[in-house]
């Protein structure tokens, strides 16, 4: 609502970006060590040990239903890009750009190396628009941070997986199996994933009537699900479909990195491209 907005504008929430903390970004030199030296280290493991707490099979199963009523908004996929620059984030006091020019930058990375794939171009764009979300009154912990799987065991191949000792569904025996309630690779669109932007994004684009392509929903679903394209772990719920989708997850992510010594994109110049993109495979007003 106008409402919403408005306070945001007053206050806008801050998101961390919990991907700071991944060894697979950094080389060692840069990698910040997981311990207290780090001012930023406590902030990221309380936000997710309330995820790994509170994110249970029936929570996650609630959100996907609360926000796949798409009654939050009506908005271009443009405007909502542009909205997130409200989102600060103060885990990183030495970026002061918009969030916007993340999605650029993303986007003119993977136009770089695929100049013939536009939908991979658009997808860097769009990925994290879900995040939007934030803005709305969701959580951090129900944001962003990695995702995985509920309704089952969780993998040991996920950051601070011991705080799951504390998530009831660890001690229910429905969901506290390899398995838990799902076959053996009955793929990944018959699992209830952790409640954040990707999965959202997902589902707003997909009822939106989107014409990306698998590959494109396939990155954006799954960008944050670390356990499975960077742990190498669940494939024993994966598919065929899955497994082939596999390596254009990977090829997505990594782009999807930030850099400081990333040319500023001229935003300006930029947009009308990107917006041919958008009128192509997301046009017009989307329910969110």
């Amino acid at each position: 609502s106008s409402t919403a907005m408005a306070e945001v504008a007053v206050a806008p929430p801050s998101l961390l970006d919990l991907s700071d903390f991944r060894p697979e970004n950094k080389t060692k030199a840069e990698f910040r060590i997981y311990d207290a030296t780090n001012p930023r280290f406590e902030l990221v493991r309380e936000t997710y040990r309330q995820m790994h707490v509170s994110q249970t099979h029936a929570y996650a199963t609630a959100e996907r239903e609360r926000w796949c009523r798409f009654d939050h908004a009506h908005m271009k996929a443009m405007d909502v890009l542009f909205e997130l620059n409200k989102l600060v984030d103060d885990s990183d006091p030495d970026i002061d750009l918009p969030n916007s020019f993340h999605a650029f930058q993303t986007a003119e990375r993977i136009r770089e190396k695929h100049p013939d794939k536009d939908w991979f171009q658009l997808t860097g764009l769009l990925h994290d628009i879900g995040k939007i979300i934030a803005l709305w009154g969701q959580p951090q912990w129900s944001t962003v941070g990695d995702t995985f799987v509920t309704g089952c065991a969780p993998s040991p191949a996920i950051v601070f997986t011991e705080q799951f000792a504390d998530n009831p569904d660890t001690h229910d025996p429905r969901y506290n199996t390899k398995l838990g309630v799902y076959s053996a690779n009955c793929g990944l669109d018959q699992v209830t994933m952790s409640w954040g932007h990707d999965e959202y994004l997902f589902h707003v684009l997909t009822h939106h009537g989107t014409t990306l392509p698998s590959e494109a929903l396939y990155m954006i679903r799954y960008h944050s699900f670390y356990p499975w394209h960077t742990g190498n772990d669940y494939d024993y719920l994966c598919n065929e479909h899955d497994r082939a989708m596999l390596p254009w997850v990977r090829e997505f992510n990594k782009f999807d990195l930030y850099s400081k010594s990333d040319a500023v994109p001229d935003v300006e110049q930029l947009t009308p491209y990107y917006q041919g993109l958008i009128d192509k495979y997301c046009p017009g007003v989307i329910a969110w």
